[in-house]
């Protein structure tokens, strides 16, 4: 009988006797690692105090600025009480100070800069991802991401010399003549269109921000899988229906992310806004008149603080900027994580 030539030869007479075969490197890849076990495990344990030093160090830091500018403002806190807060009050000459102004300049001009970034921002990144000819998305994406590394002064120099002549001549006469009668929201858009003031400065925060939230979004949008994107198509869904049912919902942390990120970066801004925002102590309901935001009053008048009180004031105002920050992202946070408990998500 002939032997069958494709018949499985047995391994040791396949393989010579040098030959460990494929068979072997199991065992050499497991000697290696049992022979690095001891040093792998001091590896291993050096690697997890080196990380979980790095996050507790993020903690410590937080804490540690937190109780240097609590200290420091003390002196304010101590001798205002509450009314530090709620007080419109700002006279160096007299030493009367209240951060209620300061406030609400940047709460509402976070708001404004967020009304504006972030339906701008959402509408570019879907651009980008789904509608854009594939050759023009990348130099795009790039001009959005330097956009995003341009010096806030530069924004702030732009703003004054360009942007609020433009608005008090073009768009505040029209504002103040159409809206500014309005009932209800009249009061908002009444007053004298000299160019800076609160909704200028939001305007240009919101031009700051679009970049970051842009940016991040586009990002997220280009995760989606593939898989379920063609898994609309194939259920016969159209462009708008796959971004509406597929996109936006697998995305929406990520996205509510790059918008607390936005936020951040509106709360904090100080030089843009200290050039277009007017830097009045006067609590106006008019975003067409000159304001003061927590920033720019320090930013403004820290080097002039010639008083202790005067200076524990202004950094009891970085204190309340810190709380302020905290609170909002915090409640940001909670909000998306009960959103997600009711979808059924859990991280």
């Amino acid at each position: 009988m002939t032997p069958n030539a494709k018949s499985p030869t047995p391994p040791d007479t396949r393989r010579g006797d040098n030959d460990p075969g494929p068979d072997a490197a199991p065992d050499h890849a497991s000697s290696a690692f049992s022979s690095a076990r001891p040093h792998g495990g001091l590896a291993e344990r050096a690697f997890r105090l080196i990380t979980a030093g790095a996050a507790w160090l993020v903690l410590i830091i937080l804490l540690a600025v937190a109780y240097s500018m609590a200290s420091g403002g003390w002196l304010a806190f101590k001798t205002f009480g509450l009314g530090f807060i709620t007080s419109t009050d700002w006279d160096v000459v007299n030493g009367q100070f209240g951060a209620l102004v300061a406030i609400y300049g940047t709460l509402t001009t976070s708001v404004i800069a967020l009304i504006i970034a972030v339906p701008v921002s959402i509408g570019i990144a879907l651009f980008l991802t789904e509608i854009a000819p594939v050759w023009s998305r990348q130099p795009i994406a790039i001009a959005i991401e330097l956009l995003a590394a341009v010096p806030s002064i530069i924004y702030g120099m732009w703003g004054l010399f360009v942007f609020a002549p433009f608005l008090a001549t073009n768009v505040e006469p029209w504002i103040n003549d159409h809206l500014g009668t309005l009932p209800v929201i009249g009061p908002l858009f009444s007053g004298p269109p000299i160019g800076i003031g609160t909704l200028t400065a939001g305007i240009v925060l919101g031009i700051m921000v679009i970049p970051f939230i842009a940016s991040v979004a586009r990002d997220v949008f280009n995760a989606v899988p593939a898989a379920l994107r063609e898994s609309a198509v194939a259920l016969g869904a159209t462009r708008w229906e796959r971004l509406r049912y597929v996109t936006l919902p697998y995305t929406r942390s990520a996205i509510v992310g790059a918008i607390f990120l936005g936020l951040g970066r509106a709360l904090g801004e100080t030089m843009a806004v200290t050039f277009v925002l007017g830097n009045a102590h006067d609590l106006s309901a008019s975003l067409l008149m000159p304001s003061n935001s927590i920033a720019a009053a320090i930013a403004n008048e820290f080097t002039e603080a010639d008083t202790e009180l005067y200076r524990s004031s202004l950094i009891a105002l970085a204190f309340l900027l810190f709380l302020v920050t905290f609170i909002v992202l915090s409640l940001a946070k909670l909000m998306l994580a009960r959103v997600e408990r009711n979808l059924g998500r859990t991280n």
